[in-house]
């Protein structure tokens, strides 16, 4: 199994591989893109579950377990489940960029050449800081979020890493002043 079961597997889990790949899994490709499993319904249960995770990415099978009224054994394949077809997409720490030394954070908007999507997405995840990057629409092509040091390395970042790459178009950075992580979870009446 990949590193990101076996994280909360090694202290947590059984040696289970779980109930591996159903035959019902239906794939979708989006067009050049890597395949993605078709939605899967999530009953109140998976989303008590999902509302845990994400409250604590650490809590033990044994407290999920307790806390949504199913055995161990049961928690452990939901969880496993939810890996597998990808709504857990992983555990990780949330952290408070500026006490991280990383006290310049900016939302920078670019415009591409048409058709370069995949080749700017490369280029962006290799570059120092980059935190979240997102195709979308509008009168801009990509939204990239940097947390850097300082202002001095984002304005390297902006004005010779990102004007370098010769399908970047246009840049426009909106600094970050003060953020507020909202940390969403699942509404409780979510079907």
């Amino acid at each position: 199994m990949e590193k990101r079961r076996g994280d909360m597997a090694a202290e947590q889990m059984a040696d289970d591989d779980g109930p591996g790949e159903r035959p019902d899994d239906r794939e979708l490709r989006p067009a050049g893109g890597t395949p993605h499993l078709a939605p899967r319904p999530l009953d109140a249960i998976d989303r008590d579950i999902l509302r845990i995770l994400q409250t604590d990415g650490r809590a033990s099978i044994r407290s999920v377990a307790d806390r949504v009224h199913v055995s161990r054994a049961n928690a452990y394949a939901r969880i496993n489940r939810l890996i597998d077809d990808g709504v857990i997409r992983g555990f990780t720490a949330r952290v408070d960029h500026e006490r991280a030394g990383q006290g310049a954070s900016a939302y920078i908007t670019l415009k591409i050449v048409q058709n370069s999507w995949r080749t700017v997405r490369e280029k962006l995840q290799a570059l120092p800081g980059a935190a979240h990057i997102a195709l979308v629409s509008g009168d801009f092509d990509v939204l990239l979020l940097v947390h850097t040091p300082d202002n001095r390395t984002l304005r390297e970042l902006v004005l010779t890493r990102l004007q370098s790459i010769p399908e970047v178009l246009s840049t426009r950075t909106l600094l970050v002043f003060e953020e507020t992580d909202l940390n969403r979870r699942l509404p409780a009446d979510e079907p």
